[in-house]
C-alpha cells in the first residue's frame, strides 16, 4: 500500500480530533461563562441598602452558624428572587432573539427590535389606565395583558414572514412599524391616564427586577425549562437554516414548518418574561451576538452559550444598577439601553454593505 492510498486514512482522525479540540474549546467557554454568571449572582445578592459580603450571603444560603434571622430573610426572601429573575429573565430574552435571528436570518431581529416589547408595555398600560384586561384575573392583569399583546405583535411578524415574496428588510421594517405603531398607543394611555396610573406605566415601562417574585422566578423558569429542550431538539435543522432555505429545504428540513414551530416558542419565551419585568431592551440582541462571537453557529453551543449570555448580561447589569447611584436602585431597562446602543450601533455599521 503507498502512502498515497493511506492519506485519506490518516485524515480522518487529524480532522476528528480538530473537531473534538473545537468542541473542548467551545465546553471551556460555556464553564467560563457559567463561572461569571455565578459571581455576579453572588455580588447581585451581596449588594443593596445592607451590604453584605460574599462570605456572609452563602453562610446565608447554606444556613452556616451565626446568621441572624434578618440576614437570612433579606438573602432569601428579597434578593435571591431578585438575582434569579434576572437570571431567568436575561436568559429568555437572549435565546428568544437569538433564535429570531436564525429564523429570519438578520442580525438585528430581537423581541426589542422587532416591537414585542412594545405590545407588551401597551398592553400593560391598557390594564393600568383603562382596566382592560383578560377577564377573570384582576391580580394578574398587567402581566396576562402584556403577555397577550406580545403574542400577537409576534403572530403578526410570523404571518408576515411566510407570505410569499417577503424580503428579510420587510420584516425589520414591519418590527420599526410595530414599535412605533404601539410606542404611539403607549403614549396615548400616558396622555390619558391619572396621576397615580401615569407613575405605575412609566415605571413599567423602565424594566424592573425590583416586585421579583418566587411564583414569577418560577414561571420563567418553567418556561425555558419546556422550550429550551424543543429548540435542542431542532438544532440540527436551525443550525443548517444559516446555509440558506434552499440549501435547508434539499437537505429534507421543513423550513415553513420549522419556522412556524420557532417562531411560537420564541413568541412564549419572549413574552413571559417582558410580562413580568416589563421592558428590557437590547438582551436579546446583544446576548446573542457575543455568544455567536464565543461558540460560532452551531447550535448545540450557540443555544446554551446565547442562555448564558443573555443571563449573565442582566445579573451583571442588576449589579451595576445597585451600584451606579449609591442609594438608589435604577430600572435595569435604563441600564442595559445605556449598554445596548452602543454595540446596537458598532452592530449596524459592522454589518454596512455586506451579507450577514
Amino acid at each position: 500500500m503507498t502512502a498515497l492510498d493511506m492519506a485519506p486514512a490518516a485524515a480522518v482522525p487529524s480532522g476528528g480530533a480538530a473537531y473534538r479540540a473545537r468542541a473542548a474549546r467551545r465546553i471551556v467557554l460555556l464553564a467560563l461563562i457559567l463561572l461569571a454568571l455565578a459571581v455576579s449572582i453572588g455580588f447581585d445578592m451581596a449588594l443593596g441598602p445592607a451590604n453584605y459580603t460574599i462570605a456572609q450571603v452563602l453562610a446565608a444560603l447554606f444556613d452556616a452558624g451565626g446568621v441572624d434571622v434578618q440576614q437570612r430573610v433579606v438573602i432569601w426572601s428579597i434578593r435571591m428572587p431578585i438575582a434569579l429573575l434576572a437570571v431567568v429573565t436575561g436568559a429568555a430574552l437572549s435565546v428568544s432573539g437569538a433564535q429570531m435571528q436564525t429564523i429570519l436570518g438578520n442580525p438585528l431581529a430581537s423581541p426589542f427590535t422587532l416591537g414585542i416589547s412594545a405590545a407588551a408595555s401597551f398592553g400593560a398600560a391598557l390594564a393600568i389606565v383603562v382596566g382592560i384586561g383578560v377577564p377573570g384575573a384582576l391580580s394578574w392583569a398587567v402581566p396576562l395583558n402584556a403577555f397577550v399583546m406580545a403574542m400577537a405583535a409576534a403572530m403578526i411578524i410570523h404571518f408576515a414572514s411566510g407570505m410569499r415574496g417577503v424580503a428579510v428588510e420587510t420584516i425589520v421594517l414591519l418590527g420599526i412599524a410595530l414599535v412605533f405603531t404601539f410606542n404611539a398607543a403607549l403614549a396615548l394611555m400616558q396622555f390619558l391616564a391619572s396621576e397615580q396610573a401615569l407613575g405605575a406605566v412609566v415605571f413599567w415601562t423602565m424594566g424592573s427586577l425590583t416586585k421579583a417574585t418566587w411564583p414569577k422566578v418560577a414561571i420563567i423558569a418553567g418556561v425555558l425549562a419546556l422550550v429550551l429542550p424543543l429548540m435542542m431538539r431542532q438544532a440540527w435543522a436551525l443550525t443548517t437554516l444559516r446555509l440558506g432555505d434552499d440549501k435547508a429545504a434539499a437537505m429534507g428540513i421543513d423550513v415553513r414548518g420549522l419556522r412556524l414551530r420557532v417562531m411560537m416558542l420564541v413568541a412564549l419565551l419572549a413574552a413571559v418574561p417582558v410580562a413580568f419585568v416589563g421592558t428590557i431592551g437590547f438582551v436579546g440582541l446583544v446576548g446573542p451576538h457575543i455568544a455567536r462571537m464565543l461558540v460560532g453557529e452551531d447550535q448545540r453551543f450557540f443555544l446554551p452559550a446565547s442562555a448564558l449570555a443573555g443571563a449573565a448580561m442582566l445579573s451583571a447589569t442588576s449589579v451595576l444598577s445597585k451600584m451606579l447611584i449609591p442609594g438608589a436602585i435604577l430600572p435595569v431597562g435604563v441600564v442595559t439601553a445605556l449598554v445596548g446602543v452602543p454595540f446596537f450601533v458598532v452592530l449596524i455599521f459592522s454589518n454596512r454593505g455586506r451579507a450577514w
